[in-house]
């Protein structure tokens, strides 16, 4: 079943050149986006490996796990500069009870009861994620809201 992912693996590994990378973020940098497909984060960025800690999940949302994972990112691995990249067209721009149902249908079962993070309004969702960041009291970092639009490809700050 992963057969595919193993001989890709081979393939990658006869060219590897990542080893002795630094753990730390050459360019200072962290970027909280959504697992969205179509959001290339290097790429979209001018970044290379070993540039930027990514943290990706559904929404690109600041929850306790990415709080963690920023806290460690900034106290060990050199990240001063912390990027929240949320996108157009994201499958959480809907209502919880909305996505609750659309996952209820899609696995025909009842989904278990989680905070769904959804997206009800935009900008007010992605500066809230700005200002939980900032308000860590273990996060020492300059952060910026930006949007990313997946039919241009271009960014737009949206909180500064």
């Amino acid at each position: 079943m992963f057969e595919d992912l193993i001989a890709a693996n081979r393939l990658y590994a006869d060219d590897f050149h990542l080893a002795g990378l630094p753990a730390k973020a050459a360019r200072q940098l962290a970027v909280v986006t959504c697992i969205d497909s179509r959001i290339e984060p290097l790429a979209m960025l001018g970044l290379a490996p070993g540039d930027a800690k990514i943290l990706r999940n559904a929404g690109g949302r600041v929850t306790e796990d990415v709080l963690r994972s920023l806290t460690i990112a900034t106290s060990l691995l050199s990240v001063t500069r912390i990027a929240v990249i949320h996108h157009t067209a994201c499958a959480l721009i809907t209502g919880p009870a909305d996505l609750t149902a659309a996952i209820g249908r899609a696995v025909e079962a009842e989904p278990p009861p989680l905070d769904w993070r959804t997206i009800t309004d935009p900008d007010a969702d992605l500066a809230s994620d700005v200002e939980a960041i900032r308000r860590a009291p273990a996060i020492a970092a300059a952060v910026v809201g930006m949007r990313y639009d997946i039919s241009t490809g271009l960014l737009s700050e949206v909180v500064t």
